[in-house]
């Protein structure tokens, strides 16, 4: 799947309002995509296992079981795109969500348009299986760092062999540091990268900031003392600069700050 436009999609909305499970199953159902609505937890994850969507639109506050129980059963067995809808002050829930494994947020009042636009990048970012970054080797494409491979063309990443799992958000994330290695990239332009907008408030770039606690929780073996994506003060973050990025090499030392 390329362009939720042209592909139908079969979408899952978890949502205890009724007026927006009817909204949005009678807008994405004009656009031609297959929709499953839950009102409550329990119903979502039933849901889930006979539906398989491509995507799933979970709310926080829901009956049964809560939309981040919901969230942490999805990824422990998926990793389907999921985004989040979370109330106007609810910083703490998006954090939440995030550091569970939603892929995006979108704050209640929400656009329809924009959740529409939303489900496009994550299923652009979750489907691009081809191609790569042009980051390594041409045959190969691979890069490696020490014990870590990352191969672009099958967006997949190892380490001693051993498949690490990335949702497609944080494998196209990964992939954008390591395209830029040795270079500072602001939150902004990460944010636009990956995500596919700009902010509107400033906590939408806490959206980057968990990511990346999520990659390095993943990658490092010490995340509490990053090697290989660094913290650049006051800029954003960096991956490690790579002198011949298809070798196995050992983490170098650089002018950044290894935390934060």
């Amino acid at each position: 799947m390329t362009d939720t436009a042209q592909t139908p999609l079969k979408i899952l909305i978890a949502d205890d309002e009724v007026n927006i499970r009817r909204i949005l199953e009678t807008r994405l159902a004009m656009q031609g995509h297959q929709v499953a609505a839950a009102q409550d937890g329990t119903e979502a994850l039933e849901l889930f296992r006979s539906v398989e969507p491509d995507v799933v639109v979970l709310d926080v506050m829901m009956p049964e079981l809560d939309g981040f129980a919901v969230l942490e059963r999805i990824r422990a067995q998926s990793e389907v795109p999921v985004i989040k809808l979370t109330a106007l002050g609810d910083v703490a829930d998006r954090i939440t969500g995030l550091e569970l494994g939603a892929d995006d947020y979108m704050v209640k009042p929400f656009s329809p348009k924009e959740l529409e636009a939303r489900i496009q990048c994550v299923m652009r970012r979750a489907s691009q299986g081809q191609g790569g970054s042009g980051v390594g080797s041409a045959s190969s494409n691979v890069t490696a760092v020490g014990d870590l491979s990352v191969d672009f063309n099958r967006r997949q990443a190892f380490r001693c062999g051993e498949r690490i799992r990335l949702t497609g958000m944080e494998f196209h994330l990964l992939e954008l540091l390591i395209s830029r290695n040795g270079e500072p990239i602001n939150r902004l332009d990460m944010l636009e990268a990956v995500w596919g907008y700009k902010p509107e408030r400033a906590s939408d770039s806490r959206v980057v900031d968990v990511h990346i606690s999520r990659l390095r929780g993943k990658l490092e073996p010490d995340p509490l003392n990053p090697e290989l994506i660094l913290t650049a003060r006051g800029m954003g973050y960096m991956f490690q600069r790579l002198a011949n990025p298809s070798a196995p090499q050992k983490p170098s030392a650089l002018a950044a700050k290894p935390h934060g």
